[in-house]
């Protein structure tokens, strides 16, 4: 009877300490809330993202006391999230003059192969005109850029899109960690 009543008085101790964890997290959510309302009056851009970003850290200070408090330190993994999607864009390139130059060149030559006379004039004006379209559209997907972005959902509900220059290798559903202003596997 005794070993009895001293486990469901653990368990009414243990759910207590449970409530009142909760209570902290849910009073850490509201200030980290109110905080990000506040840093949204801010007069310029640049101060608002500092206000943010000192929210985003009084925040996860914050969680991570909770944790420790609640028993659950090993659980919290501050600025860790999951890889929502990974999309490839492909950009073109700037065409320069030298492009559009070479291209009507080219045309005007093989345009000037074409007829004699004033239909070889015409041939050869049309070519260079289709020829400078064409070298700068040939130089455009030349110098076409490919530029990776990755959205990523936070265990704390926010969610960001990250750009890479190169492959960053995630894939949907990869575990990330916020890094220096980007995203690491975890």
């Amino acid at each position: 009877m005794k070993k009895h009543f001293a486990l469901i008085l653990a368990a009414a101790f243990l759910s207590n300490v449970a409530f009142a964890a909760d209570m902290t997290t849910s009073a850490v959510e509201k200030r980290y809330a109110d905080d990000r309302k506040l840093c949204a009056d801010e007069p310029s851009s640049a101060t608002r993202m500092q206000c943010l970003r000192d929210a985003k850290a009084e925040y996860d200070k914050a969680v991570a006391g909770v944790a420790v408090q609640s028993g659950g330190a090993a659980k919290v993994c501050v600025g860790c999230g999951k890889v929502l999607s990974v999309r490839v864009i492909e950009k073109d390139g700037e065409g320069s003059t030298a492009g559009m130059v070479a291209g009507g060149l080219a045309g005007a030559l093989l345009g000037n192969q074409i007829g004699k006379g004033g239909t070889r004039t015409v041939a050869t004006v049309a070519g260079a005109a289709g020829g400078a379209y064409a070298g700068k559209k040939i130089e455009e997907k030349a110098r076409s850029t490919k530029h990776w972005e990755v959205a990523v959902r936070f265990d704390n509900g926010d969610e960001k899109t990250y750009g890479f220059d190169k492959d960053p290798g995630f894939g949907s559903g990869s575990e990330v960690r916020a890094s220096g202003g980007s995203i690491v596997a975890r």
